[in-house]
């Protein structure tokens, strides 16, 4: 079979694909087209994501490798062709007139981002004496500048802006109207659980008119979890950075650490955000199996932890601490378990049969679902026993809202693993349920300081 040179069209390659299944399985009318119409909406879907004609057939050939051996074929023998294609498409389109212009946007955003967070500085606002301030509006500097981003690169409609900046303004003036009580329990309450709230105006921003459907939210959380994984990297890339910088100055007896805990580290912070989600856009087709490939090896690693803790508790009888830094551990553990489940949601085969790994994610369900459980146990009878806090009641609220996402998930699994419901349902119940979430961040953040007297 004669190669295409680099660069060659999409219809070229679709091309090369069809005449590749053809001689290979010697088949022609129906059973070609609607292969290469799947193949066709694959591309369409993965353009119209972000993606250049090259990567979107690179990676849709490769999820056609599901319904198709033939297709997995094709694109395994030609893997070292399509990815030259792909890595020399990416730097033309990195070179090309609207990469350039989306990187200079991001970036001025990022130093956007940076400044915002020194403009109350001229009002007074010294980070040392309003660190609350600060703490409750830290989202405030970089969120609404990244749904901007986004509404600007999906040409979104005049109404949902005015929407999405009216949801802005409504958050920012709870964040800041309350009289809180320096460091009390309301406005921690609020800094936790603001960025939550905020996070479902930028994932309609994100979907680009597709929040309605499940392919648009569905886009948004791989979205999510590669800008994670992103950020962690120029994370980890800013701490190195960040001790070099201090050690260089401090060798010439200069301390830097003012300038650093004052600009460098949270300017960088702010930065990143945008930053990390103009490379997750650039490269998306390259990042996007890493949250897949994650969640296969951390699947197990967290099935066995919990069911070591649910035996251990068994075996013991000992109850859960339920300080809040514990209550923030067990559901930052739980939001772990379900973004295990929904990245694998993402890269799996809606189409396929039942499988090991299938089993074991029902188990680490069924697990969390235990664990969620103990920890409601232990809410209940704290409650009952000193009465109602406000950490109290949003950890009840907040284990409530995880045990019914987890439980409903269970049972779609366990019918899926039992032939008696198809795979969709829990892709289309765990998107659905994300706007849960924002709510109750929102009612917390709303409702709960002048509730608790700001306390």
């Amino acid at each position: 079979m004669s190669t295409a040179p680099d660069h060659a069209p999409l219809e070229e390659q679709i091309a090369q694909w069809r005449a590749y299944v053809r001689r290979r399985r010697a088949i022609t009318g129906p059973d070609v087209e609607e292969l290469e119409t799947h193949l066709r909406d694959q591309v369409a879907a993965l353009i119209e994501a972000g993606l250049a004609e090259e990567e979107a057939f690179l990676v849709a050939v490769k999820r056609m490798g599901n319904l198709d051996e033939l297709s997995r074929e094709f694109a395994r023998e030609h893997s070292e062709r399509l990815w030259k294609q792909l890595v020399i498409g990416a730097d033309a389109e990195a070179s090309g007139p609207r990469a350039r212009t989306e990187a200079v946007v991001a970036f001025a955003l990022a130093v956007a981002a940076a400044l915002l967070f020194k403009l109350p500085r001229l009002f007074g606002f010294d980070i040392d004496q309003h660190e609350g301030f600060y703490a409750r509006n830290f989202a405030f500097f970089a969120l609404p500048l990244l749904a901007g981003y986004f509404v600007w690169k999906r040409g979104l409609d005049f109404r949902v802006v005015r929407w999405l900046a009216l949801g802005f303004a409504v958050a920012l003036g709870f964040a800041n109207a309350y009289p809180f009580v320096r460091g009390g329990h309301t406005e921690i309450l609020t800094v936790l659980h603001l960025p939550i709230a905020l996070g479902l105006l930028v994932g309609i921003a994100y979907a680009g008119g597709r929040w309605s459907q499940v392919a648009g939210r569905m886009d948004f959380v791989r979205f999510a979890g590669e800008l994670f994984i992103y950020y962690a990297l120029i994370a980890l890339g800013g701490g190195v950075f960040t001790g070099f910088f201090g050690m260089i100055f401090h060798a010439i007896g200069i301390d830097v650490r003012f300038f650093m805990g004052t600009w460098l580290i949270p300017c960088g912070a702010l930065g990143a955000v945008l930053v990390g989600s103009w490379l997750v856009e650039a490269k998306q087709s390259v990042i996007e199996n890493m949250a897949p490939v994650l969640t296969r090896l951390f699947t197990p690693l967290f099935t066995l932890l919990l069911l070591l803790f649910l035996g251990t508790v068994l075996w013991t009888g000992r109850g859960v601490d339920i300080k809040r830094e514990m209550l923030i551990g067990f559901d930052l553990l739980l939001v772990v378990v379900l973004g295990l489940l929904l990245y694998s949601i993402s890269a799996r085969d809606p189409e396929a049969p039942p499988g090991v790994f299938d089993k074991l994610q029902a188990v680490l369900l069924i697990s969390a679902l235990l664990t969620d459980a103990v920890a409601l146990w232990a809410i209940a009878a704290r409650i009952t026993e000193f009465g109602f806090t406000p950490n109290r009641v949003a950890a009840l609220g907040e284990n409530l809202v995880l045990l019914v996402n987890l439980a409903w998930s269970a049972v779609l699994y366990v019918r899926f693993l039992r032939g008696r419901a198809a795979f969709a349902d829990l892709e289309r119940w765990q998107t659905s349920y994300l706007p849960v979430y924002a709510v109750w961040a929102a009612l917390v953040v709303i409702a709960f300081p002048p509730l608790f007297r700001y306390i």
